[in-house]
């Protein structure tokens, strides 16, 4: 008997899915979601998080009941609950997408690997994303990207030889199950329907103004695809999202001549198109450098700020405590940080604002903010995150400094005090603090310290050995729209086999 058990992760969707395309051909199958204490006590998780997850699921378990597959959700370290399953059902398969998540997730995987060795069960992972696993050199990534995302899509299971004995829909678990009892704030339309509705509606439209629009709090919140938390949770593929792209991008370009409209948002379109690319980009450096998590890129900058675990003295808490709460006495800085608070979303500018003001004007290393913003981001994607917390507090040795003046940046964004009046009502009032530092000392100090840095001899030989491994240049990312030149890989099609 060929039974087999597809394990979700962050791929809660059946489109697109090659691991459970695979179970089709197996004498019995069994789809499986494990709820692992790992996550809800990383220092990542917030409830918000496992709540749009939860949302998640529910569609999700329709879909496969549809299909006559069911699907288990338990609770527990993954090697446990694979042993008990196993002992309910003979598997002698796993399918799943690869993950390049946090420390906790990588080290998971090796347990399993290493449980499944053990017990004769074949586990073949698919990846889902333009990241390359064991990626030996960087020069050509941009091609290989493009032939994962040309490819074709995995074709929707009509159906399932379901495993006997379990029940084709089961009560999901909810919140109060999982321990946590403070509901987290509303949040947005989970699961692939939802997914498809945004971005059938940006491609119609709704990108016009896009390469403008996702600078500014105020335009970005509807002028974005607002797709980051469907990719992150895997309720789309990052190809579908590519494929139909493109498509858009030649329809706009056949009817440019006659609709000047069309023409504008295919220009649009391409903006977004070469964002998919660099999401992958980011990701793929924590896949190849998993330690970036917790160190500096750039070694030379050990000990540069107070909570670097090489330097000597702690994080400033107060500073720190500020920051978190909105409470800096910069309104840009604290409007941004509510609108996170009560959303979960901030567009990506505001988002390297915040970053940099934490780096910079407060001079505190990434990690500790690098945490509180990952609970609240409810798009946190491990790869991207990490990678753009060091690439905004200047510590991977090679990428330009951008020190974001908070004052300059409501000028230019929010000129009337829209944003404001909206996220800050004590601003102008004697409840709202005064700076917690003085913006112009704060950044000619960052600036002064870091540039001293980058020239020192050390500092230039380590830049050159991570423009080498991590470099987009390297990398070769090519405009948007651009075509493939060869076919894709066949490991790539087929998964990889352990």
């Amino acid at each position: 008997m060929s039974n087999a058990v597809v394990w979700f992760k962050r791929d809660l969707r059946v489109h697109d899915h090659a691991p459970l395309a695979e179970a089709q051909g197996v004498d019995a199958a069994l789809a499986l979601v494990i709820v692992e204490p790992a996550w809800l006590n990383s220092p990542e998780c917030h409830p918000r998080h496992v709540a749009y997850w939860l949302d998640c699921l529910a569609p999700l378990a329709d879909a496969l009941a549809a299909r006559g597959l069911p699907l288990v959700v338990r609770m527990g370290e993954a090697v446990e609950v694979l042993a008990q399953l196993r002992r309910e059902f003979a598997f002698t398969r796993l399918f799943s997408h690869e993950e390049t998540g946090p420390g906790w997730s990588y080290t998971r995987d090796k347990a399993v690997l290493r449980w499944c060795r053990a017990q004769g069960v074949t586990w073949t992972e698919w990846p889902q994303t333009g990241v390359v696993r064991r990626l030996a050199d960087r020069r050509g990534w941009a091609g290989r990207w493009q032939q994962r995302m040309d490819a074709p899509q995995v074709p929707v299971p009509v159906g399932f030889r379901g495993a006997p004995g379990f029940a084709l829909r089961p009560a999901l678990p909810t919140l109060r199950d999982l321990g946590i009892d403070t509901p987290p704030p509303a949040l947005p339309a989970a699961g692939e329907a939802a997914a498809r509705a945004l971005l059938d509606g940006f491609l119609a439209g709704r990108a016009l103004g896009y390469r403008r629009h996702l600078s500014s709090p105020l335009t970005a919140e509807t002028g974005c695809s607002r797709l980051s938390e469907h990719l992150a949770f895997g309720t789309i593929s990052l190809r579908t999202v590519h494929q139909a792209t493109e498509q858009a991008i030649r329809r706009g370009g056949e009817m440019s001549e006659r609709d000047p409209e069309q023409r504008a948002l295919a220009h649009a379109l391409r903006g977004f198109a070469g964002r998919l690319r660099w999401h992958c980009h980011f990701i793929q450096k924590l896949e190849d450098e998993p330690a970036i998590e917790w160190r500096n890129f750039a070694r030379t900058a050990d000990g540069l700020r107070a909570g670097d675990g090489s330097a000597l003295q702690p994080i400033d808490r107060t500073r720190l405590q500020a920051w978190q709460e909105g409470c800096t006495g910069y309104p840009m800085v604290d409007a941004c940080m509510r609108q996170l608070h009560a959303t979960g979303w901030l567009n990506f500018r505001m988002r390297a604002m915040l970053v940099s003001f934490a780096a910079y004007h407060l001079w505190l290393h990434w990690r500790a903010p690098g945490l509180f913003l990952a609970r609240q981001f409810l798009d946190f994607e491990p790869g991207i995150h990490w990678s753009q917390m060091q690439m905004q507090s200047g510590t991977t040795g090679v990428n330009t400094l951008r020190i974001y003046s908070p004052t300059k940046q409501a000028r230019d964004h929010d000129p009337d005090g829209t944003y404001l009046r909206r996220w800050l009502p004590e601003f102008g009032t004697p409840a709202y603090p005064a700076p917690i530092v003085d913006e112009r000392s704060a950044m000619a100090a960052a600036r002064e310290r870091l540039h001293a840095l980058r020239q020192t001899r050390d500092a230039r030989g380590e830049a050159d050995a991570i423009q080498k491994k991590h470099g987009s240049r390297r990398s070769g990312l090519p405009p948007s729209g651009a075509r493939p030149k060869r076919a894709l890989a066949a490991d790539d099609r087929q998964g990889r086999l352990f």
